[in-house]
């Protein structure tokens, strides 16, 4: 059990330390909300690792068939992404102080945006479903109730922890920034989001489109 609970503690430190999305937006909010702000983002992160983290360990993604579940989901993530991409490009050309808001504005904003960019990362489909052969590396091949249940808690340990760690960096190191430099930063996430929204159409288009075109029609033989 203390293998299991530690692999499953290693395993999340990997998947939330990965850069992408939820890291970008997170210097983004970090910037202007500080650490409360780049948290948000962190903690709204946890909804979709949870959501998907339980339809993984109960099976439930088998029933929904991850094909038709992970083409809505991926979609609907190019154009969250898009539209941060948008978003993040307007803001950098906007005058503003750097300065702390004294309201949960940014913070508000900052959750809402870790919650949709969790959920809809069609990624976190395909990690939890190969969770299986992670668990039969250490002996689990057929998990039970407990089993999940302890892979689930080292999971979340992990990604709550990292949470603090990586809001407490961002802050460190971007909101402290100058004006010119935030405004660089801004405009590189801006990028992120773009270069992450044509990376996530293009798995979509190679997972359902192209292999429907590579498909030949079975050849005709004619009577001699």
């Amino acid at each position: 059990m203390f293998a299991l609970f530690f692999t499953a503690l290693f395993l999340g430190f990997i998947f939330n330390a990965a850069p992408g999305a939820v890291f970008a937006e997170t210097i983004r909010q970090g910037i202007r909300g500080g650490f409360k702000g780049a948290l948000a983002v962190q903690i709204g992160s946890l909804v979709g690792d949870a959501l998907w983290a339980v339809l993984g360990l109960t099976g439930v993604g088998l029933l929904l068939q991850w094909d038709l579940l992970r083409l809505p989901i991926g979609l609907a993530g190019v154009l969250y992404l898009l539209w941060l991409a948008g978003d993040a490009w307007q803001e950098a050309n906007k005058e503003f102080s750097i300065k702390l808001a004294p309201t949960n504005t940014y913070s508000k904003k900052a959750l809402r945006s870790g919650i949709l960019l969790s959920i809809t990362n069609p990624q976190n489909i395909a990690y939890w479903a190969a969770l299986g052969s992670a668990m039969g590396a250490i002996g689990v091949s057929d998990p039970t109730v407990s089993h999940n249940l302890i892979f689930f808690t080292g999971f979340m340990v992990a990604s709550f922890l990292w949470s603090f760690v990586c809001a407490g960096l961002v802050t460190q190191v971007f909101q402290r920034s100058q004006r010119d430099w935030t405004r660089l930063t801004y405009r590189a996430c801006a990028i992120a989001f773009l270069l992450l929204a044509f990376s996530s159409l293009r798995n979509l288009w190679s997972s359902y489109v192209a292999p429907q075109d590579s498909v030949q029609p079975p050849a005709i033989h004619s009577e001699p």
